[in-house]
């Protein structure tokens, strides 16, 4: 079961990757969506989280497009959010170089999609980049709109 449905309950476990972070900072399609997820996990009826690796993307990605400035900024924001930031360890790294081997994916994209599977997550993205995932990789992925 790799696509789930776009409205889904805000419970259970989130992993998001760097697309869903950036729409939520961007106020980008999606981003009402990630703002419900965010409001569920304050209340603690849902946990966030997000591989450290991803967040590396958003980071150079601000600060590539509006300078160092605004990534300082945008990095204080993120602290300030109720999503676990996930440490990369030797488990997660293989998990994430085993799913590069079966998917034509960017190597950071297998850091988000290994870390969901390691913790039984939905993966909530809008980059589809993930329609290579293969159906037998168990990446169940909630799509933002626009996907």
């Amino acid at each position: 079961m790799q696509n789930e449905a776009n409205s889904l309950p805000q419970s259970g476990e989130y992993v998001l990757d760097s697309y869903a972070l950036l729409a939520y900072l961007e106020a980008e399609p999606g981003s009402d969506r990630i703002r419900e997820l965010l409001d569920a996990a304050k209340d603690r009826k849902c946990h966030l989280c997000m591989c450290v690796v991803n967040m590396g993307e958003v980071m150079y990605i601000v600060e590539r497009e509006r300078g160092l400035p605004k990534a300082q900024e945008t990095l204080g924001r993120i602290d300030e959010l109720p999503i676990e930031i996930v440490n990369v360890d030797r488990p997660l790294t293989l998990a994430a170089a085993h799913l590069k081997t079966d998917c034509p994916i960017a190597y950071a994209d297998c850091f988000a999609a290994a870390l969901s599977q390691l913790k039984d997550a939905i993966l909530v993205t809008g980059d589809p980049e993930f329609n290579k995932i293969k159906p037998d990789c168990n990446v169940r992925i909630e799509w933002l709109a626009n996907h």
